[in-house]
């Protein structure tokens, strides 16, 4: 079940989503193939130190950062993946790395990769390794108001 925060504000927000519950999975891509949903469709995030503060990098499952485009992009040298330890509390209601793409109910800025804005839908973990929420890409955006960057590139098989 999403976690009552996420729940909550989706609700009080009248956004229309389903949840899709899957068996246990850690990684995107893991979660990607247990649930049926190409990589490209499933969003995950990347924490990410910019000026010392965390962020989240959103990105779909099959792509990788480019931390390099990303200094580019937000014009500062002062940016570096965050390591779990950072931010492994920041996320009470959630399982560590489950934690959903909605950096601004946690107080943190969200860079989402230009490939997920391109289908309608977008999927995420709902502070779970067993559950998906599913909902349209525009109530997201309308929502989280992330900042749309190129920053994300597939990764090579």
């Amino acid at each position: 079940m999403p976690s009552a925060r996420l729940r909550s504000y989706l609700d009080e927000n009248n956004i229309k989503y389903i949840t899709i519950k899957h068996s246990p999975a850690f990684t995107a891509q893991e979660i990607a193939a247990v649930s049926h949903i190409p990589g490209k469709n499933l969003a995950k995030v990347v924490m990410i130190n910019v000026k010392g503060k965390l962020a989240m990098a959103v990105l779909p499952a099959s792509y990788k950062v480019n931390v390099e485009e990303l200094k580019e992009q937000l014009e500062t040298d002062a940016v570096k993946l965050a390591h779990e330890k950072e931010f492994m509390n920041l996320f009470p209601d959630c399982e560590v790395g489950a934690m959903p793409p909605f950096g601004n109910l946690y107080g943190m800025e969200v860079y989402v990769a230009k490939a997920l804005t391109e289908d309608e839908y977008i999927y995420f973990n709902s502070c779970t390794h067993t559950e998906l929420i599913q909902m349209q890409y525009k109530d997201f955006e309308k929502l989280v108001q992330p900042k749309v960057l190129e920053f994300a590139h597939p990764t090579k098989v």
